[in-house]
C-alpha cells in the first residue's frame, strides 16, 4: 500500500480508517514474524484486531534487536519477508553497541523515500533548489536514503558524500549550488577549509542560502541558527529527524514554526511512555515521555513499540500556520544521554544551548566523561572564537555563566579555536573515556 497522498495535511483522527486499513495488513506481517511468534521474549503475541489494542503488547528494544540478529544474521528472525524481498541494505553506526544490518525491501524503500520528501518540502527545500548532499554514502541510512529523500521534493540533488571538502567548496562554487544537506557540526569544518586554502572567500560568498540538517542535538535552539545565519547568510532547517531502525527521516520543521512535524501518521502509530516504564502518557500537548513507535506499513523488518530512546516533549496536535496537520514535537534528549550531576539532569541538546549563547564561544564542545557516575561537576571541553585566547579571567567568566544555565557546577576545559576534532559526520559530543 503507498503513501497515503497528504497525509501530513491531514489531522491525525481524520486518518484513522486508513491506518486501521494498514494495521490488517501489517498484522498478518507481524504473526508471520518468527521473532515475534518464537524469538521476543514475551512470545507468542497475540496480535489486536484494532489498533486500540496495541498499548496492551509488549515492547520492543534495541538489545532485543541486538541478540536477535546476533542469533540470526545476517537480518534477524524479525526480517518477517523472505531474503529475495530486500533490495537494499544499509548499516547502522555501531557507536552504542554493534552494528545493525537494515533491510529494505522495494516498497519499504519508496515509502521511506516520501515521508524523508514531505519532511524536507516542509523545511524549504523545492524544484527552485540545487542541494549538494555531504552524508555518508557507505552502508549509512544517512546517505543514499536520504539523497532519495530530497530528490522527492523536486530538487536537483548533488551526491557528493563525505570527504574532498576543498573539491566541495568548488563544486558549489561552479555549479551555483544554494543549498547544503548536512550535519549542524559540518558548517564549522567547512569554514575551517575556506580560511585554509581559500582565504579569499567568505564563507557568505559560497552562496548557500538553505540548510537542511539534523542527526546532532542543538539545531533547535536560535543561538545556534543565528550564528549560522551571520556566518554563511543560510537559514538552517531540522528538516531530518528519524530512526533509523525504524524510518531514516519521519519529522522535520516547517518554515512557520520551530518544532518538529511527525511526517509519518499514515504508515506509523506513535507513543509516548514514562522513561524506564510502561506507562502509557497521553497524546497531547504538553505530554512528555520516551517516543515509542510501531511500523504500520514495513514489509521487512517490522517493528512493533519500538522503545527508540528519545525523550520528546509534545507541543501541539492541531493544524499548524502552514497547513499541516500532522503532530508537532520537541527533541528533549535521549535516555542514555542523560548525564546526572548533583541531582540535575544534562543533556547534550541543553549543554548545546548553552554553549551557543556565550558571544566569546565558536560553538564547539565536548562533554568527555572520565569515570562512570555519579558526577560532582560536568567536565566540559568547549572552544572559544577563532580570534579569542584563552586567560584565567575569561576561564571564570565562562564557567559561571554556563553553570549558571545549566544549574550546576562545570569543571570547565577552555580551548582555542580549532583544537577539537572535527568531522564530516556526526560528531559524538558526549564520550565516555571507561569501559561500561
Amino acid at each position: 500500500m503507498p503513501c497515503t497522498p497528504g497525509a501530513e495535511f491531514t489531522l491525525p483522527q481524520d486518518l484513522a480508517a486508513q491506518r486501521e486499513a494498514r494495521w490488517q495488513i501489517q498484522r498478518e506481517r507481524l504473526a508471520a514474524s518468527a521473532f515475534y511468534q518464537r524469538h521476543h521474549r514475551d512470545a507468542p503475541l497475540r496480535l489486536p484486531a484494532a489498533l486500540e489494542g496495541i498499548a496492551e503488547l509488549p515492547f520492543t528494544d534495541k538489545e532485543d534487536l541486538r541478540k536477535d540478529q546476533a542469533r540470526h544474521p545476517p537480518f534477524g528472525s524479525y526480517l518477517a519477508a523472505s531474503p529475495e524481498s530486500v533490495t537494499r541494505l544499509h548499516r547502522t553506526s555501531g557507536t552504542t553497541g554493534q552494528a545493525m544490518n537494515l533491510a529494505l525491501s522495494a516498497h519499504d524503500a519508496k515509502l521511506q523515500a516520501e515521508i524523508a520528501g514531505r519532511a524536507q518540502s516542509a523545511a524549504g527545500l523545492g524544484p527552485e533548489d540545487t542541494v549538494v548532499h555531504c552524508l555518508n554514502y557507505q552502508l549509512w541510512m544517512g546517505g543514499v536514503t536520504d539523497h532519495l529523500g530530497l530528490e522527492e521534493t523536486g530538487a536537483m540533488v548533488v551526491p557528493f558524500g563525505t570527504g574532498g571538502t576543498e573539491l566541495l567548496i568548488r563544486t558549489i562554487r561552479e555549479l551555483g549550488i544554494n543549498a547544503i544537506s548536512c550535519t549542524p557540526s559540518y558548517p564549522s569544518r567547512l569554514a575551517e577549509v575556506l580560511r585554509e586554502h581559500f582565504p579569499e572567500f567568505e564563507p557568505k560568498s559560497l552562496g548557500l542560502r538553505k540548510a537542511f540538517m539534523g542527526g546532532e542535538p542543538g539545531l533547535d535552539d536560535p543561538a545556534f541558527r543565528a550564528r549560522l545565519y551571520e556566518t554563511w547568510g543560510m537559514r538552517a532547517m531540522n528538516s531530518n529527524y528519524g530512526v533509523s531502525d525504524f524510518l531514516c527521516n519521519f519529522a522535520g520543521q516547517c518554515t512557520e514554526q520551530n518544532d518538529l512535524h511527525f511526517m509519518a501518521t499514515d504508515v506509523a502509530l506513535a507513543e509516548l511512555v514514562v522513561p524506564g516504564e510502561e506507562t502509557v502518557v497521553p497524546w497531547e500537548a504538553g505530554s512528555q515521555g520516551e517516543l515509542v513507535l510501531t511500523h504500520l506499513d514495513r514489509e521487512c523488518q517490522p517493528l512493533l513499540r519500538f522503545r527508540t530512546g528519545d525523550l520528546i516533549q509534545l507541543t501541539a496536535t492541531d493544524r499548524c500556520a502552514c497547513g499541516r496537520g500532522a503532530s508537532r514535537f520537541r527533541v528533549i534528549g535521549r535516555t542514555d544521554e542523560m548525564i546526572v550531576v548533583r541531582g540535575v539532569n544534562a543533556f547534550p541538546s541543553v549543554v548545546a544551548a548553552a554553549v551557543n549563547a556565550c558571544p566569546e564561544l565558536n560553538g564547539e564542545y565536548r562533554i568527555r566523561l572520565a569515570h562512570p557516575p555519579p558526577y560532582d561537576r560536568l567536565p566540559l571541553e568547549v572552544e572559544l572564537l577563532h580570534d579569542q585566547a584563552p586567560n584565567d579571567d575569561l576561564y571564570e567568566t565562562i564557567r559561571q555563566r554556563l553553570a549558571d544555565t545549566l544549574r550546576l557546577g562545570v569543571a570547565l576545559t577552555l580551548l582555542p579555536s580549532g583544537t577539537l576534532e572535527r568531522t564530516e559526520g556526526k560528531t559524538r559530543r558526549l564520550i565516555k573515556d571507561y569501559r561500561q
